[in-house]
């Protein structure tokens, strides 16, 4: 996992939050082993933390995802939907997650058909809850 020095706060306490957030990262993805992907992002693209592959680009998922979630939160006020609170795409090998974590980040997940969709959008709603204290 890598902490890409988001905040702009002391290095401590930066050093403090990375190790809060990685510990909390890992121990959401030991028990989700069905996720194959995830990354906390800024709300405008940039990397906070990942355990994404070596094979993918941190900085373009992030921008991706980004973009993913700027057109949710369109539609939802277009819609008059309320305030945005997840995007969940389906593909044929598995599905993307963005769950909003607090108003500066966002919790970006990918996963295996085989996820057990109810408890994972359980344990993102604590995990965001617990991102969004710490960010």
């Amino acid at each position: 996992m890598e902490l890409n020095g988001y905040l702009e706060n002391t290095k401590d306490n930066e050093e403090d939050l990375g190790k809060n957030l990685e510990a909390l990262l890992h121990m959401f993805l030991l028990k989700n082993p069905n996720i194959n992907a995830a990354a906390v992002i800024t709300t405008e693209g940039l990397p906070i933390l990942s355990a994404i592959s070596h094979r993918l680009d941190e900085t373009r998922i992030a921008a991706m995802s980004a973009t993913l979630l700027s057109l949710a939160e369109r539609a939802i006020e277009e819609m008059e939907r309320g305030d945005f609170n997840e995007l969940f795409i389906k593909g044929t090998e598995g599905y993307l997650i963005l769950t909003q974590a607090g108003p500066h980040a966002v919790l970006m997940l990918s996963t295996t058909l085989d996820v057990q969709l109810g408890l994972l959008f359980f344990d993102c709603e604590r995990i965001c809850e617990k991102i969004a204290y710490l960010i």
